[in-house]
């Protein structure tokens, strides 16, 4: 699957445009603790090439990502394209479909029982915005040292980070009760390390609360309108 992830963002023009995004990096004079590239991916395509990896895309997101995520570092040891780039862990990789299956099961409607959302794969939503809440900042990702100075995670390596996903809290991110995997002393975060993001809250309502505007129905079934939070990050 790593071969055919090579294979269509060569054929894409994702290579080329994630080489770009890696020039802007080893151009800038910033230190990060992680590299966020956002790849855009057309499941058709995909699944032309490889109908594997293209399911893979569609139903486990974020393993698939860790797919692209061996590629492009390997991609970038080659080039020489991150200077500072020490460890695969570094790279965060976002896949961003250009679309979904035009299928009943790809879209989530919290309208519709039962709710059996549990899989973390891609789903398409629509409705109302109704509130939105101001751009905040977000810890996309950061560093973290041993504090026992003989421990060898103790040194300035980029052995342990923690990298947002998605779905994620912010403390799982960022918190201070985390102990070190070799020796479990705890650790601290390399404050100059951290990657900030932006945030926004937005609340929503399902577009079929317009029926309920229309005015009097010769319907009498109960129905029960509900707002659901998005995070855009």
């Amino acid at each position: 699957m790593r071969e055919t992830a090579l294979v269509y963002l060569d054929r894409s023009g994702g290579l080329q445009k994630f080489m770009h995004d890696c020039k802007k990096y080893n151009d800038s004079k910033q230190s990060y603790a992680v590299y966020r590239f956002i790849i855009s991916i057309n499941p058709s395509d995909i699944a032309e090439l490889d109908a594997t990896l293209g399911n893979y895309v569609l139903h486990n997101p974020i393993p698939a990502a860790q797919i692209f995520q061996s590629v492009c570092f390997v991609a970038i040891k080659t080039l020489s394209l991150i200077e500072q780039l020490q460890t695969e862990a570094q790279i965060s990789i976002l896949l961003k479909p250009t679309h979904l299956p035009p299928l009943p099961s790809y879209v989530l409607s919290l309208s519709a029982f039962p709710f059996n959302y549990t899989s973390q794969r891609f789903y398409t939503s629509e409705g109302i915005a109704i509130a939105m809440g101001t751009v905040t900042k977000y810890t996309q990702g950061a560093r973290f040292l041993c504090t026992e100075e003989s421990c060898p995670f103790s040194e300035g390596r980029f052995r342990c980070i923690r990298v947002h996903l998605p779905g994620a809290t912010e403390s799982a991110t960022v918190r201070n009760d985390f102990v070190c995997s070799f020796c479990s002393s705890p650790l601290q975060e390399d404050m100059k390390f951290r990657v900030l993001g932006d945030k926004q809250i937005v609340e929503l309502i399902d577009a079929k609360v317009l029926n309920a505007l229309k005015g009097y129905s010769s319907d009498k079934s109960h129905f029960r309108i509900q707002t659901f939070t998005v995070f855009l990050r």
